[in-house]
């Protein structure tokens, strides 16, 4: 599209340097020569609207656009001035839209102090699940995800609370028999 905007913009220069020698009364009769031409052209298309590529409308724009409406009204046009006008506008919004887009597309990272917080949560509480630590940190006035949360300790390779804390049968065995001695002990005396 750029190309092709960059090769109307030369032949319209020289289009214009071809006028400059030209006599206005030269002029008048070229000008009444094209708009009997899209007289002819308007009866042939009957109510097929003719179709213009973003290249044409991108240079009827930047002739047409700082005209007022009235003057564009009085122009011999194929398209109406509202539709040379909202086509200036989006080539405005859709300019202004290309310039704000991110460079980096994707969402934001979280911030690392918040990264090291979970992850200190989580190593210092298995017990707690993400939605825990989640609620945790909202209780702190830090405001993220639970899905963040979750992403995080995905990331780290921690796995979901049931998982970090289940004892194994050797864990569990060892800790009923270091409590049936003591337990012995209660009821002896």
């Amino acid at each position: 599209m750029l190309l092709r905007l960059a090769y109307l913009g030369v032949t319209n220069a020289f289009a214009l340097l071809r006028l400059l020698p030209m006599s206005d009364r030269d002029k008048d009769v070229e000008i009444l020569a094209l708009r009997h031409q899209l007289t002819v052209l308007e009866r042939q298309l009957g109510n097929t609207r003719p179709r213009f590529s973003r290249g044409d409308r991108a240079f009827l724009v930047a002739l047409l656009h700082r005209l007022p409406v009235d003057a564009l009204r009085r122009l011999r046009l194929l398209v109406r001035p509202e539709t040379v006008l909202r086509w200036h506008r989006d080539l405005l919004a859709h300019r202004h839209a290309a310039r704000s887009r991110s460079k980096r597309p994707g969402r934001p990272r979280t911030i690392r102090s918040i990264r090291l917080l979970v992850l200190r949560l989580a190593r210092e509480n298995p017990t707690w699940g993400y939605r825990r630590i989640h609620g945790e940190l909202l209780v702190l006035g830090i405001t993220v995800a639970a899905s963040t949360v979750w992403q995080i300790l995905k990331d780290a390779g921690i796995d979901p609370a049931p998982e970090r804390t289940t004892t194994t049968w050797a864990a569990f065995l060892r800790s009923q028999a270091d409590a049936v001695p003591a337990d012995n002990s209660i009821h002896a005396g």
